[in-house]
């Protein structure tokens, strides 16, 4: 069962319009390639220079342009298309970091929203506090696109084991890890997370990323990657926006599987009680 599975990699601006026309761009080659599977990065609906903008942009989901764009995308196309993550409005007045994917008929078959948000300060002189804008998800998801089993994560999810073991648990044979990394924490942590990741599920892990420099001077990482479920890197998408594309032969899924059984051998213990010097 062999899938072609495509990342995108962008440079994405405050203007939403701008993003969807560079988004349409690097689709329709992935597709052309041969892409089965297309994933965008997080924030594929705009990075912005600080809070008040961000806001002030998003959109609830009805009728947001987005998902008008993916839709008729994924019915040009014919590809399975996972935007990895827009900014939706909602009721509270918090927004939802919200991963959508689209069938090849152009319906929504299935959505994510971020669990873990990224209340972090790197080395990169900006400080990031997701939780003030984010309304952060609670359910694990896990949908079928194609021959796959799609497990969903965004970005920060990626340093939260339990939840790809969930996924592995649940048949997830690919994982998507769509993201806008720091460069300080891109550097020294993003190929070995995510190959990590992969090696622990037995899964591939694709991971469509943000690149270079956005508003109010942050810089993301880039280096897309498609990951294989024995940890081999199959594609990595360096610093410059494009497209890249990787042969995923599903059958790697249960060979890998059934060499280290892991997720078998999984068992419940007690755990030790909790040291608040751990939570510095």
């Amino acid at each position: 069962m062999n899938l072609r599975i495509a990342c995108v990699q962008l440079n994405a601006k405050p203007s939403l319009s701008a993003n969807l026309d560079e988004t349409r761009l690097w689709i329709r080659r992935a597709r052309d390639q041969g892409a089965d599977l297309i994933a965008t990065p997080e924030n594929t609906s705009g990075m912005h220079a600080d809070r008040a903008s961000l806001l002030a942009s998003a959109l609830p989901e009805d009728g947001h342009p987005g998902i008008a764009c993916f839709s008729d995308l994924a019915r040009e196309t014919g590809a399975w298309l996972l935007a990895g993550s827009l900014s939706i409005k909602l009721d509270t007045g918090k927004l939802a970091n919200r991963s959508m994917l689209f069938d090849p008929a152009g319906k929504v078959a299935a959505t994510y929203d971020k669990i873990h948000m990224f209340d972090a300060d790197p080395t990169d002189g900006h400080a990031y506090r997701e939780s003030a804008t984010f309304e952060p998800g609670d359910r694990a998801v896990v949908a079928d696109a194609g021959d796959a089993r799609l497990g969903l994560t965004i970005c920060y999810d990626v340093r939260f084991a339990p939840l790809y073991a969930a996924l592995a648990q649940a048949g997830a044979s690919v994982i998507a890890v769509p993201a806008a990394f720091t460069v300080p924490t891109g550097k020294a942590h993003w190929h070995v997370l995510l190959r990590t990741r992969a090696i622990e599920s037995g899964a591939f892990v694709i991971a469509p990323a943000q690149t270079g420099e956005h508003a109010a001077g942050r810089r993301t990482y880039g280096h897309s990657l498609i990951v294989s479920p024995w940890g081999e890197v199959l594609a990595d998408g360096g610093e410059t926006e494009g497209v890249i594309v990787a042969d995923c032969d599903l059958d790697r899924v249960a060979e890998a599987r059934r060499m280290i059984r892991a997720l078998h051998h999984s068992r419940p213990f007690t755990l030790p009680l909790a040291d608040d010097r751990a939570f510095v």
